[in-house]
């Protein structure tokens, strides 16, 4: 393939996935070289940027996907939203904020650290896609829950360890972990 139907193969591909691909995945799919694939990639990002497209290629939760652009937010969430409200309630933004920063994590720990039973919250997080289950626990056999990658690609972040520091915000955060399940 030559250099620009390389790029508008990867393209091609792109404009049918629906979360994140790897540049491996898309290498093995085009059948190229990685290295050239990331270089594919990183040139189109680069390109869309500097033409100032209504989209952008970004690098999230391992892989690589189209989005609409930040400031475009307003008028695509208006389009796809039209007035249904899709948001999530504050029990269920507190309890995936507990499972995002101490993840994995057992229901129950959740609830001591919250303070109130998290066991439907915590269902409807696993039915919208945001948390999974990632094992048990080896001493209390509790099912333990951790974010799935749609819940990295939904923040726009590529893992968990470029969430914001929660220490400036919330003082005596240290005492979190000393909360006993006793």
């Amino acid at each position: 393939m030559q250099g620009d139907r390389r790029a508008a193969a990867l393209e091609a591909v792109l404009m049918v996935v629906d979360e994140p691909v790897s540049a491996a995945e898309l290498a093995a799919t085009l059948e190229l070289p990685q290295p050239e694939v990331e270089d594919l990639l990183a040139m189109l990002a680069a390109e869309y940027d500097a033409e100032g497209r209504g989209f952008e290629l970004r690098a999230v939760a391992g892989g690589w996907r189209f989005y609409s652009r930040p400031e475009f937010a307003d008028i695509v969430s208006r389009y796809v939203l039209e007035g249904q409200t899709a948001r999530l309630t504050q029990a269920a933004l507190e309890t995936l904020a507990v499972i995002a920063y101490r993840q994995p994590v057992a229901r129950s720990r959740v609830a001591a650290i919250r303070g109130v039973n998290v066991d439907s919250v915590v269902r409807t997080l696993v039915s919208r896609g945001l948390v999974e289950e990632a094992g048990t626990d080896p001493e209390s056999g509790a099912i333990l829950y951790q974010t799935t990658s749609y819940f990295l690609e939904r923040l726009g972040v590529g893992s968990v360890a470029d969430l914001p520091q929660l220490s400036p915000h919330l003082p005596g955060l240290d005492d979190l972990a000393s909360i006993s399940l006793e």
